[in-house]
Parts: structure tokens; C-alpha cells; sequence
């Protein structure tokens, strides 16, 4: 079985040659992008005229736990360590009913708006929480997403000096019994799911774990991730606690290579730039969410010049309040503008880190571009749009520059038709959507 889409208006290809194709065909057989041509033929046919087409985006940093705890008036105003402080409250009263609802409406607004590969980074993990990965990987099945779980973890609750509260946390036995679990059962087994060992951070788990993490992980072939350099309040606290600076530490636990990637990296100085570059640790931007959270600027501007791998995220919908990477291009094109001036990356530029640098950070070779031998992972917006006018010239940098925050006209994941008009195809979104704003409810009540 074949798909073409025909006569697409244009093709922004995100490849090596930074190629765009005008009023081209793309030719599909088992998830792959077989051909790139004019009049190819397929069993079936999907119309590209007036749309413009891109690599679908790839999200490197999220919670998806947190899209029930948008929006609370409480927390507007906070910094990141009461603010975790605040939320925790709530979040140690997770079920697993609440992580597949609230990853069935994080993945759906992400496809709904391009995405069509998602990392989630869960560790809070209550006493009586089981089954919360599978929930995870069942959501992603029942949407169509390519998924990379985590098996994320907290051993330093605040009796130990810690943020978390005692109920969340666990032993470092339980928790590396549980990873080496998670990973038999789920990593590489297709290339629709994967699993990352992911201890949560400098502040909320122990110096064991994570060197204990880093030599699983690596036994089995998974990846690394982990927050960092977040906040001014981190770096304090591994200086007081370990002597270290917080890329320091992490180079003392192992956590250093091309199979590391961190969260945020947005209190590096120049030295520590150039140690991720030399051993190609990646740091995944989240730009709308340092913003609301007062944590600084990550200087992107200057990791790219030396070569690290940055891709982008939307981390937690509680500390962005969406889960939408189109609207975080935008955000990260303006911020860097500001901050940067004529240093700062382009719209292009930006666009390459939501699609190759996600591939690259995930490890992914198969996602990220356009091009023959890659899988069928794109969006297509319509061109023919009243706010679009005299907005196309440049549609590399537009998603930058001008911006598109609204629903795709096509998302396809591994060549399979997954929204369309901008719905999600695999659900009943109107079911969906009833039983998602219940589940909210529930954590919500549940203080």
C-alpha cells in the first residue's frame, strides 16, 4: 500500500542542502518516504496544493502530568523551587487514570499543532502510583505518536534536604528494578517507542542514583536526561551541598557524552559550553517556560556556534500552560532576537533544532527531515489563510519570523494520517475531551 501527496506547494525539507521544493510530489510505502518527484503515483492520494509542508517537530522536554495543574493562580507568580514546592502538594496525589488522561491531552494538543515525536519526563511516582509508563505508552498507541518514555525518579525527598515531599520519592533499589523492567519491556522493541532513564535533578535525587541510572542505561543502550542548570537556586544548592558547580557534578556521576542530553542548560558559563560541545551532551531549550518562570535565557546563540546539540521543548504545560512547539518556535526566534541581537539563530534556524536537533538528542537517525529513506513523519498548514497574506515569502523562517500557532491542516506519524482539519483521527476528540476534563477535576478536588 502506497500514499502520495500530490502537487504539494511547497516543501521545506530540513536536509543537509536546506532544500525546499515547489509544486512536488512525496510518494509513502510502509512509513517510509520512498520518492520525491513530480507525478508519482500511489494507491492513495493525498492533495498538497496550497499547503506547505515540513518535517514533523520532535519535543525533547515535557511533563505531561502537569496539564491538569495549568493556570493556578497561586503559582503565577513563583519561582521554580517554590513553585515545585506549591504543586507537589497536588502532584503527590497522581493516579493512573490521571497520567493517561493527562498524556491522551498533552500528545493530542502536541499533534494537533505539528508534533509527531514526544519525549515525557514523569518522576513522581506516589506510594500506591503503578502502571504510570504503560498508561503513558497506551495513550501514545491510542493517538498514533511516536513516544520516548522515561523512567524519571526522586530518592531525596526534603527530610534529606531535598524539594519533594517523603510520598513521592522511592529507594534507589526500587527504582533501578523498576528501569531495568521498563527497558526490557519497552526500549527498542519498535521504532514507535523508546525508554530513558531520567532521574530528576541535582536537587531531588541522590548522587547513587544517578551514577547507578548511567550505568543501566548504558548496559542496555538507552539515554540519559536529567534537568540542569536551571536556575541560579540549583547552582547554590550543588555548591553548598557537593562543592560543584551543577555540569561539575554531573561529570563526576558519569552524566557527560552524546547519550546525555539535559533540560534547560540555561546557567552554563563559557568553560561549560565548551565541555558539552567537546563531548556532544545535548540540552533540550524550553524558552516559554524560562521565561514565565524567571530562570534566564539559555545561551543558544553560542551553543550552536560551538556545536552542541540543542533541540526544544515545551517542558511542563504547568509551567508553559500549553503544550503547543509551533508557538514555542516563535518564542525562542523572538526571545533570542532580543537577547542576541544579530547573533541570534534565524526562524530557519529554530525550526531545524524543533526537527533535526530533537532527531539527534533522542538518538534518532529515521526523524527530522524530509528526505528519501526517512520516515513519514510531517505537517501541512493550508497557505490559503486570511492572517497568512503576504506572509510566505521566506517559508523556511516563517514559522519563526511570522509564527503559526493554530491547528495543522495534516499531521501524518509514520505515514499514517493522524489529524486532519485540524482533529485528531485515531479518537473520539469529543468523548476524549469529557473524560479529560473529569480527570482533571479529580486531582484538582483531591487536596
Amino acid at each position: 500500500m502506497s500514499t502520495v501527496i500530490k502537487n504539494i506547494s511547497t516543501v521545506v525539507t530540513c536536509d543537509d542542502k536546506d532544500q525546499v521544493f515547489d509544486n512536488i510530489d512525496i510518494k509513502i510505502e510502509e512509513g517510509i518516504i520512498t520518492e520525491i518527484g513530480e507525478c508519482l503515483e500511489g494507491d492513495e492520494v493525498i492533495d498538497g496544493k496550497n499547503k506547505i509542508l515540513y518535517p514533523g517537530l520532535v519535543n525533547t522536554h515535557h511533563h505531561f502530568y502537569q496539564m491538569f495543574t495549568r493556570n493556578l493562580p497561586q503559582v503565577q507568580n513563583m519561582e521554580l523551587f517554590p513553585w515545585l514546592k506549591t504543586l507537589y502538594e497536588i502532584w503527590k496525589n497522581l493516579e493512573r487514570d490521571t497520567i493517561y488522561n493527562s498524556s491522551l491531552a498533552a500528545m493530542g494538543e502536541l499533534m494537533k499543532h505539528g508534533c509527531t515525536t514526544a519525549f515525557d519526563h514523569h518522576y513522581v511516582f506516589p506510594k500506591d502510583g503503578v502502571g504510570f509508563i504503560e498508561a503513558q505508552f497506551e495513550a501514545a498507541k491510542d493517538l498514533g505518536m511516536r513516544f520516548t518514555a522515561s523512567r524519571g525518579s526522586m530518592d531525596l525527598s526534603v527530610k534529606d534536604g531535598g524539594l519533594p515531599p517523603d510520598t513521592v520519592v522511592q529507594s534507589v533499589d526500587e527504582i533501578l528494578k523498576d528501569s531495568q523492567r521498563l527497558i526490557e519491556k519497552y526500549h527498542n522493541k519498535n521504532d514507535m517507542q523508546g525508554i530513558v532513564l531520567a532521574p530528576c535533578s541535582p536537587f531531588s535525587v541522590t548522587g547513587d542514583l544517578m551514577r547507578e541510572s548511567a550505568l543501566l542505561a548504558r548496559e542496555y543502550g538507552a539515554r540519559l536526561h536529567t534537568h540542569l542548570a536551571e536556575t541560579k537556586d540549583e547552582e547554590t544548592f550543588t555548591l553548598e551541598k557537593f562543592g560543584m558547580r551543577p555540569l561539575e557534578y554531573m561529570d563526576s556521576l558519569g552524566w557527560l557524552g552524546s547519550d546525555v542530553w539535559y533540560a534547560h542548560g540555561i546557567h552554563f558559563n563559557e568553560e561549560e559550553l565548551k565541555v558539552l560541545a567537546q563531548t556532544k551532551t545535548g540540552v533540550c531549550h524550553c524558552p516559554i517556560s524560562n521565561m514565565k518562570l524567571s530562570s534566564g535565557v539559555a545561551r543558544i546563540s553560542e551553543m550552536l556556534e560551538l556545536g552542541v546539540p540543542v533541540a526544544l521543548g515545551v517542558d511542563g504545560s504547568a509551567s508553559n500552560d500549553g503544550s503547543n512547539l509551533l508557538e514555542e518556535i516563535r518564542a525562542s526566534f523572538l526571545l533570542h532576537r532580543l537577547h542576541s541581537s544579530e547573533k541570534a539563530p534565524t526562524g530557519y534556524d529554530i525550526l531545524k533544532i524543533a526537527t533535526r536537533g530533537g532527531a539527534k538528542v533522542l538518538g534518532r537517525e529515521d526523524i527530522g527531515s524530509i528526505e528519501v529513506g526517512k520516515k513519514a513523519d510531517l505537517f501541512m498548514i493550508q497557505k490559503s489563510q486570511l492572517g497568512l497574506a503576504g506572509a510566505l515569502e521566506d517559508p523556511k523562517s516563517f514559522l519563526g519570523t511570522v509564527g503559526y500557532t493554530g491547528e495543522v491542516d495534516i499531521s501524518m506519524i509514520n505515514g499514517e494520517v493522524v489529524v486532519e482539519k485540524g482533529r485528531l483521527v485515531k479518537i473520539d476528540e469529543e468523548k476524549i475531551t469529557e473524560k479529560v476534563f473529569i480527570s482533571a477535576e479529580k486531582l484538582l478536588t483531591a487536596l
